[in-house]
């Protein structure tokens, strides 16, 4: 935006000095005989006199940016974009709208457009019409879409392209933006080196020592400036900032992704952004690095991308914070994502770029276990965070994610809807690796890369795989292991289905060497807890059970007094009842659940053995079949 009091001689001086021929302008300057004087920006000052005349044949009075433009310059010519040439004072005149656009607009109106859009749509007939020459563009003042300081807002309308004009809020502000895409166009010119560009480049040098401090909003704000003007190293470093302080999306970073110290950082960001378009429904494209790339960075980046589309890459950055991220992999692995951000956090100090213009270790959000760690709240204290050796204070660390125990099962609104049924098994002492052979498939594939960003399988009954009974029921699970030692194996996404007549517990499989616990839960239609099943097992045995449906109780074995149901639920609300009984499972074991590496595809996979027993003789097991046919 332009301030008031802005020298319009200063700066159009500096524009036309610092101007060098485009290609289009040499090849005018070769086939016409021209010289560099024929191609000047600027024109003399309009007097007074002439401005007044012009806003009397107009009969209004111009916006003051613009008044004060024709006052240092009658017009001129522009460098790029779609318009060509500003006309003088006694060049411009009202639009009238020509092509009747205002019908055009008017039609697509109704009671929720905006003022923005009521605005645009009155435009064309009220604007006054500044260019003179142009690709089929108009660049257009609208006296009825004013600002308290009385600028019109200026419109560019491309009538070859079919868009909605560009809309700036003053006359002013449009000519900065020119300004900026003039130095932008050249920005790769050698010996483009003029006071702007030095000033630029020593404030893209500022910003990034701002956000190296943890400053980082501040360098966010230079970096800005200087990537509308084009200048190297911002936009990559913008970029940067942007991918820690959104929490996700689509990155380009500019000309650092040819630099083959960058490599590892920024193309896995890139990389898992373009998987994560197919996994959105779109066609993701051809995966694109940069025009200056070479052979060795492109085969770097297709090895990555292969990587990451396998979920099997691995951010490894050296020395001591590579250290402290190897340790962060291994706890978020099996869930411990809170304890993985801890380690990361304190160790952000220590980190060191590969080269100048890396700012945070970009890195972690390409790797699969690590990327859902950094959410946006932790990006942005790690934005804060003072690294790389510089000092400075650092900022209140974000809270810690993952509720304690296993209350977080039954809050609302549900994290697996529409499902509301989940079933999980806790074996004590064990390590997450030994499962796969405690109660895995036999022949199954073992522990599998994990799924993915929000887990999309766990809300997904999976299809039933060819040669399998019409009784077996394998679950796909997610694998990890507690703070207090028991690895676990959760279903968050279980069919609706409950323990039935052929159940038969996973406990008593996996107790071989400790204890083994099991809950299966399901709500009602109504949200209410319908079926709630405990099992324990120790050596190899079921120790005891129950089957709550309703109020109806099945039980096996002896059920202790702070796991009875009927103990439990004594005078409990209905609202409450799932969540006093996880409460005393809880109390009881010692048991939890990883809410965030389970709901973010965190932890890998296993296909377990069938949580149901074939039928016996004479027992009778019905299904149902669904075949649709096309017509």
């Amino acid at each position: 935006m332009i301030d008031k009091g802005f020298d319009w001689q200063q700066f159009l001086r500096r524009w036309q000095d610092e101007w060098v021929p485009g290609e289009d302008d040499v090849e005018d300057l070769e086939e016409g005989g021209l010289t560099l004087a024929d191609l000047a920006l600027a024109a003399p000052p309009a007097a007074e006199a002439e401005i007044a005349a012009a806003e009397e044949r107009l009969g209004t009075r111009f916006p003051p940016s613009y008044r004060e433009f024709l006052g240092a310059s009658n017009g001129w010519r522009l460098d790029g974009g779609s318009v060509y040439r500003l006309g003088a004072a006694h060049e411009v005149g009202w639009f009238g709208d020509p092509m009747d656009m205002t019908a055009i607009y008017r039609r697509g109106l109704d009671e929720r457009s905006t003022e923005r859009e009521v605005l645009l749509a009155g435009m064309w007939e009220r604007a006054l019409r500044l260019e003179t020459d142009s690709d089929m563009s108009y660049a257009l003042l609208d006296p009825g879409d004013t600002d308290e300081d009385g600028e019109w807002a200026l419109y560019v309308y491309k009538g070859w392209s079919g868009e909605i004009p560009d809309r700036y809020p003053s006359f002013g502000a449009y000519m900065r933006r020119m300004y900026q895409g003039f130095h932008s166009d050249r920005a790769g010119t050698p010996g483009f080196v003029n006071d702007t560009t030095r000033a630029l480049d020593a404030d893209v040098a500022r910003a990034r020592e701002e956000a190296l401090s943890g400053r980082w909003e501040t360098a966010r704000d230079m970096l800005t400036e200087a990537e509308r003007y084009g200048r190297p190293g911002a936009r990559g470093m913008l970029s940067q900032l942007a991918a820690l302080s959104h929490g996700g999306g689509y990155y380009g970073f500019g000309e650092l992704v040819t630099d083959p110290r960058y490599t590892g950082e920024l193309v896995p960001v890139m990389a898992a952004a373009h998987l994560g378009e197919g996994r959105s429904g779109r066609m993701p494209g051809r995966f694109v690095l940069g025009t200056e790339t070479d052979d060795g960075v492109t085969a770097a980046a297709e090895v990555i991308l292969d990587q990451v589309r396998d979920r099997t890459y691995r951010y490894a950055p050296g020395g001591a914070f590579g250290r402290a991220v190897a340790e962060a992999w291994e706890a978020a692995r099996w869930g411990d994502t809170d304890g993985a951000w801890r380690v990361i956090r304190a160790a952000l100090p220590s980190w060191s770029p590969p080269g100048p213009d890396l700012l945070a270790p970009l890195g972690l959000l390409g790797d699969p276990v690590l990327g859902p760690v950094v959410t946006r709240e932790r990006g942005l204290e790690l934005l804060a965070t003072p690294r790389a050796g510089r000092d400075g204070p650092g900022p209140d660390p974000v809270p810690d994610l993952d509720p304690p125990g296993l209350g977080w099962l039954a809050d609302s609104p549900r994290w697996n809807a529409p499902h509301d049924s989940y079933r999980c098994l806790w074996v004590e002492g064990a390590e997450p690796e030994a499962l796969p052979g405690l109660v895995g498939e036999e022949g199954g594939a073992g522990l599998t890369a994990p799924p993915g960003h929000r887990a999309r399988g766990y809300h997904q009954v999976p299809a039933r795989r060819e040669g399998l009974a019409p009784w077996e029921d394998r679950a796909v699970v997610s694998v990890g292991r507690t703070a207090s030692g028991w690895a676990f194996v959760c279903d968050l996404g279980a069919r609706a289905s409950a323990p039935g007549n052929f159940f038969v517990s996973p406990a008593a499989a996996a107790s071989c060497d400790g204890r083994a616990v099991v809950l299966w839960v399901r709500r009602g239609r109504d949200g209410g807890l319908a079926v709630f099943h405990l099992s324990v097992a120790e050596g190899g045995e079921e120790q005891y059970a129950y089957t709550l449906r309703g109020t109806d109780v099945e039980r096996s074995g002896p059920v202790p007094g702070a796991l009875d149901p009927e103990r439990v639920l004594r005078d409990v609300r209905e609202t409450d009842r799932e969540r006093c009984l996880l409460a005393a499972v809880q109390s009881e074991f010692g048991l939890s659940l990883p809410r965030h590496a389970l709901v973010e595809g965190v932890l890998p996979r296993l296909t377990t053995r069938s949580w149901n027993r074939a039928p016996r003789e004479g027992e009778v097991y019905a299904y149902a079949t669904f075949q649709v046919r096309m017509r």
